[in-house]
């Protein structure tokens, strides 16, 4: 079992939230160098609806704050970490993690575990990256019941799990239950947790991605409430603009901060 203490990489909090300010390739890169050694970590993506929930919750707050990796995945979030001093920072998203680990799975003999989700979602993934990485590694897949698991459930799939080999673990049971889970299983889970959500569907090819260039331009969030008005508009309503109010607010208190130590120097 991994027992070491959490490392800490560069990280900038964006409205209160530790969000690691790390490039696309090192985040991924530090994800396979503990899937290799097998290490039980965990990895949110965050987005501004994870950031708003941990404003909203403190229990879920503090999951986030014990995570070994937050990466930026909203490009609200990208901009902030620019803003805030972080110019080179990319965004670190489900779908790229996935294939991005995919790839370099293969090359580095490391098998893969898919959680969460439908039977169905999870058929279609298998397909797809038998097309797409034939020589990968699928350790198993396993959906979860909609309610929460019994702690001999827990203990069940932990198992299954260590037993397949896995070095990756990828979770999708929607924020915040996926990452919640994740907890919970840190240290019992020799594996690189991640939690992927909304990344499986799209990845199974029910939904359909952001193209690029509306991703660039940070309106992926009108791009999906055009798809799912249904399932979305509140989610949106009731968090974006609460992100919207905390970001400025942290930008006009940094720049304030920033203007007085520059005072301070010059009367020095």
């Amino acid at each position: 079992m991994d027992t070491s203490l959490k490392e800490t990489f560069p990280f900038l909090e964006v409205v209160d939230v530790r969000v690691t300010a790390l490039d696309f390739e090192a985040q991924i890169s530090l994800m396979m160098q503990w899937a290799k050694q097998q290490k039980s970590k965990s990895v949110c993506v965050a987005n501004v609806h994870m950031l708003v929930e941990a404003r909203r919750d403190p229990a879920f707050a503090d999951i986030l704050k014990k995570a070994d990796l937050v990466t930026p995945d909203g490009m609200p979030l990208v901009w902030m970490l620019r803003w805030l001093g972080q110019s080179r920072q990319d965004r670190v998203a489900g779908l790229d993690i996935i294939l991005a680990l995919c790839s370099r799975a293969i090359g580095e003999d490391v098998g893969i575990f898919l959680l969460g989700s439908t039977p169905e979602i999870l058929g279609r993934m298998k397909a797809r990256f038998e097309s797409e990485f034939p020589n990968l590694k699928i350790a198993g897949a396993a959906p979860l019941p909609f309610r929460s698991c019994t702690e001999a459930e827990e203990q069940a799939i932990a198992q299954t799990i260590n037993e397949s080999g896995a070095g990756l673990v990828m979770v999708s049971l929607g924020c915040p239950k996926q990452e919640a889970w994740i907890a919970r299983q840190r240290g019992k889970v020799q594996a690189v947790m991640i939690g992927l959500g909304g990344a499986f569907p799209v990845y199974a090819g029910l939904r359909k991605r952001t193209p690029r260039l509306i991703q660039n331009a940070g309106l992926e969030w009108l791009y999906r409430l055009i798809q799912e008005p249904k399932r979305l508009w509140w989610r949106y309503a009731s968090t974006i603009p609460i992100f919207i109010l905390l970001a400025v607010k942290q930008l006009v208190v940094s720049k304030v901060y920033q203007g007085s130590l520059i005072k301070q120097t010059e009367q020095s």
